[in-house]
């Protein structure tokens, strides 16, 4: 390990922060610590609790412990990169069901590789904060305005894009 860098690991204090009455829980994985700050802070704002992984291998080994409601994916991160994840993600019964939303440049390749696997959702780096939060929002609320569940239906293909 590198004098000055710390890698997040489950469980401990500065993982997940709990957000009294939160509307929901967000997996944050991007390799950029910056990235994850911006999209935890941006989040919490909005009473959404947020745990963050560093890569797709960290976010493979955490989801089924933090259960999250929606998860978000850089593309290009080391180990295990975003669309693998979601595709694993999607081949697994007990997160088949997640909302998956790629954060990245989102070239064509990625939005194409992303609805090849499953993902609902893009979101074009830099983004608007904003745009961030009115996403997540709709995707884990869903069309009844509740936390969506496994029981729940996808969203409408008309979610993904951007």
């Amino acid at each position: 390990m590198e004098v000055g860098k710390r890698r997040t690991w489950w469980p401990g204090p500065t993982y997940s922060r709990v957000v009294p009455g939160a509307s929901g829980r967000v997996l944050v994985v991007d390799d950029n610590k910056v990235i994850r700050q911006l999209i935890r802070v941006n989040l919490e704002l909005e009473g959404i609790e947020v745990v963050t992984a560093a890569d797709g291998a960290e976010c493979l080994e955490v989801v089924h412990q933090v259960r999250p409601d929606l998860v978000t994916l850089d593309v290009v991160m080391p180990r295990l990169d975003g669309l693998r994840t979601a595709a694993r993600l999607r081949k697994d019964p007990r997160t088949s069901h997640l909302p998956l939303v790629i954060v990245s440049a989102c070239t064509q390749y990625e939005i194409e590789s992303g609805l090849d696997v499953g993902v609902d959702a893009f979101l074009a780096k830099p983004f608007e904060p904003g745009e961030l939060v009115r996403l997540v929002q709709r995707l884990i609320l869903g069309p009844l305005g509740r936390v969506r569940g496994p029981g729940d239906a996808e969203p409408a293909a008309g979610h993904a894009g951007g």
